[in-house]
């Protein structure tokens, strides 16, 4: 009798061929790919002794040399009956199982694996609950052959003429695609019945996920039937209206949408998307909701500029006509703009629109400057004010997969330019906020930012957009408000207040003659002298700009044309003794900031959202025991400068003959008026320091004189920021003389001539100027004494 048919019950020794991943259960049989050495080595040990193989499954797969602890404990008997060697390099070996075997230990590690087993002995269980569980078995078994395309139809059949229960759970457990751990839990399964149990969980979950399988496979056909049916039936009525004389209107709008396309000139990416879209919308029913979600995204990609430009009209001499003929000053801008034309002249092409930023307060032209650039460079004008926007959508636009998505406002403006190198206008940048919906400033970046605005990316349109031929211009009141990093990509030019003659020349060439076309009126019926206009400015209006004065100038244009309507005029003549019938009484009060030299009230000067403005600062003595009040809104920073005022009027008594007494006998109240507005910063440092020895040495202070500049404890006198706008303010305001520190000299170079000659102005280093040049030399006590 054969070795290969003895069945042995005591422990004997067999070659092993560990498994990476699969079982092999008894009396079934399978291919086993081997590619280890050891592996091969043994299946021809097996082979040319025609001996059996113990078949077993590691625990982890990736190990290549193992122990008695690497594998299951449960092996498999069987017979090698052919090996085939593949190209890959491994080998294919068919293996028939026989029965189960426990594995003892190794006997031998090299050149191949050889294990001690000992056979397990299946009991016979031929009773009524294993009949009944193997009936159930073989149930669930024909339902999943009818549903799973893994499993061959004859299967079904095969396990019907099984009758050991056994037999049968090995051969249904090696049909189904079980992992490892279930399957070696099976094979583990000594006793029949118990095993038909495990086995029928297994093929409850395996059932239940090939009908729901099944039933996402039926829904899904029934769509794609209903939607092929769709698009055959789409193309039968196409056919019929070609062959009628009739068109589809929408082949016929998506005939029409790839011409416009093709004639866009779009970048290769824009391109294909657009093509993509378009592919989409020709195969979807005219009824479906996305197709105008489409329609609508093609009609912004072929109607946003890609390649259409305006020629520059590079003519210095024209532009700086142009320039002038619509504002009066302003030579720095005017010269920026100049030398960006001349540039542009020779480098063509090559050079990068610069990223300008006109800084300055309300009314002195920022915005229409914008439009004289234009109209100068024969260049669109677009423009979008900034003003209150919270939301970085209204920058990128919305996402395609929201609900009535849109581009964002640059997008919006492109298309309204209609070409690729506007003048862009970004108004009221400083006015940008945030929320929880992102920060429009940071999304404005990739917009300032010559090195990345040739692809910028709205989230609408969803393809690279160039930006790099735009001339941006973006104005501002306020520098601060500005985040730092939006601040540093653009060229800053600061725009400050008008003086007086500067107003005047305005008003005279156009604001006078601008309301009376808007008001039908001609030079013939109304005139202005320039006595007229100069008053208006001094009394009637206090503003960096002209905007007041184009308001006040346009109510009297009202007044007169009702007159004219009425038949009481026939021409008017407004002058300085007119004026008021027209306006009312003076509205502001031009001249020194105060009527008379005062002890303890200085004169200072503040730069604001509207230019410049003169600050009044009151000092004043009570009995009390040394306190120090300070009342007028005053921010941390300007109570800080009042207490080293303080500090160093104390630290200098004896110089300044102030006794000591006055300090522990009295409390010093400082108060600056327009006490509803906040006031912050350290430059009025030496104006309460002023206030505050001439109130403790009963000195008036000169009316004439203002001042600007942040004191120290020692005296010293440091620069400050802001200097152009408060001159002016301290211009309008009728000063003579003005006091600033010593290292701000430079800063006067922006200061228009004119003013330069009609003020006196004293450079201080510390504190002992400022006084010798504010304070009176009279006797303490004198005029002015509160």
């Amino acid at each position: 009798m054969p070795r290969r048919a003895q069945r042995r019950t005591a422990s004997f020794e067999l070659p092993l061929l560990p498994r990476r991943r699969g079982i092999l259960f008894p009396s079934t049989a399978g291919p086993v790919l081997v590619g280890r050495r050891t592996t091969l080595r043994a299946i021809e040990e097996a082979t040319e002794h025609d001996s059996m193989i113990a078949v077993v499954t590691q625990r982890e797969p990736s190990l290549t040399d193992i122990t008695e602890a690497d594998i299951y404990p449960i092996a498999t008997e069987g017979t090698v009956n052919r090996a085939l060697r593949l190209p890959d390099g491994t080998t294919q070996v068919w293996v028939q199982g026989q029965r189960r075997l426990r594995v003892l230990r190794f006997t031998l590690t090299d050149p191949y694996y050889r294990v001690l087993v000992e056979p397990i002995e299946e009991p016979d269980d031929h009773g009524v609950p294993t009949e009944a569980m193997r009936r159930a078995v073989l149930a669930l078994f024909e339902k999943i052959t009818q549903l799973a395309p893994s499993i061959p139809d004859d299967a079904y059949v095969m396990a019907m003429n099984i009758e050991h229960a056994g037999w049968l759970a090995d051969y249904v457990a090696s049909s189904l695609e079980l992992d490892d751990d279930a399957a070696e839990d099976l094979l583990s399964t000594i006793r029949p019945r118990e095993r038909l149990e495990k086995l029928s969980i297994h093929l409850a979950k395996e059932l239940d996920v090939l009908e729901l399988q099944s039933k996402i496979h039926v829904r899904v056909q029934e769509e794609l039937d209903k939607t092929q049916r769709e698009y055959f039936l789409r193309e039968q009525m196409k056919a019929i209206q070609r062959e009628l004389g009739e068109h589809d209107p929408q082949a016929r709008d998506a005939m029409d949408m790839r011409t416009r396309i093709e004639q866009a000139g779009m970048p290769a990416e824009a391109a294909a998307k657009a093509e993509d879209e378009l592919r989409r919308l020709e195969q979807l029913p005219s009824a479906s909701p996305e197709v105008g979600i489409i329609r609508s995204y093609l009609e912004w990609l072929v109607t946003v500029p890609w390649q259409k430009a305006t020629t520059d009209q590079l003519e210095l001499k024209d532009a700086a006509r142009t320039l002038d003929r619509h504002h009066f000053g302003l030579p720095k801008v005017k010269e920026r703009i100049l030398e960006y034309m001349a540039v542009r002249q020779l480098a063509k092409d090559k050079l990068r629109s610069p990223i300008l930023c006109f800084v300055g307060p309300p009314g002195v032209g920022k915005t229409s400057l914008g439009r004289s650039i234009a109209e100068a460079l024969g260049r669109r004008f677009v423009r979008v004010s900034l003003g209150g926007i919270r939301d970085e959508a209204e920058v990128r636009g919305h996402r395609r997969t929201y609900v009535g998505a849109l581009p964002g406002r640059i997008i919006h403006a492109m298309r309204q330019a209609g070409t690729v190198n506007p003048v862009f206008m970004l108004d009221e940048v400083d006015k940008v906020g945030a929320d929880f919906r992102g920060d429009p400033s940071s999304a404005l970046l990739e917009v300032l930012d010559p090195e990345q605005n040739h692809s910028f990316s709205d989230h609408y349109l969803d393809v690279d957009y160039d930006l790099s031929k735009v001339l941006f211009i973006a104005t501002a009141n306020i520098l601060d408000r500005i985040i730092p990093a939006l601040r540093d990509r653009m060229e800053l030019i600061e725009l400050p207040g008008y003086i007086e003659d500067e107003k005047l020349h305005i008003a005279q060439q156009f604001l006078v003659p601008k309301q009376l076309e808007e008001h039908g009126l001609s030079r013939l019926q109304l005139s202005f002298t320039p006595g007229a206009l100069r008053k208006m400015v001094r009394e009637y209006t206090r503003e960096a700009g002209v905007r007041a004065l184009e308001r006040e100038i346009g109510g009297i244009c009202r007044k007169v044309a009702r007159r004219f309507a009425e038949d009481q005029l026939t021409s008017a003549r407004v002058d300085v003794q007119s004026l008021e019938s027209y306006l009312g009484a003076q509205k502001f009060y031009w001249g020194a900031a105060e009527e008379s030299d005062q002890v303890g009230v200085a004169t200072g000067v503040a730069r604001t959202e509207l230019g410049g403005d003169v600050l009044g600062v009151e000092v004043t003595l009570m009995p009390g025991k040394g306190g120090l009040m300070l009342t007028g809104q005053l921010g941390e920073v300007m109570r800080e400068s009042a207490q080293a005022a303080l500090s160093y009027a104390r630290s200098r008594a004896a110089e300044l003959d102030i006794s000591a007494e006055v300090f522990e006998k009295n409390d010093i109240h400082v108060h600056v008026p327009a006490g509803a507005v906040p006031k912050e910063g350290p430059s009025a440092g030496i104006t309460i320091a002023t206030a505050m020895i001439s109130a403790l040495t009963r000195r008036p202070i000169s009316r004439q004189v203002a001042m600007t500049g942040e004191i120290t404890l020692r005296g010293r006198v440091l620069p400050v920021g802001g200097l152009k706008e408060k001159i002016l303010a301290a211009h309008r305001a009728g000063i003579k003389t003005f006091v600033l520190p010593k290292r701000n000299e430079k800063d006067l170079a922006d200061v228009p001539a004119a003013v330069l000659r009609e003020l006196r102005f004293v450079f201080a280093g510390d504190m002992a100027e400022v006084l010798r040049v504010a304070l009176d030399d009279r006797a303490p006590g004198g005029r002015g004494e509160p």
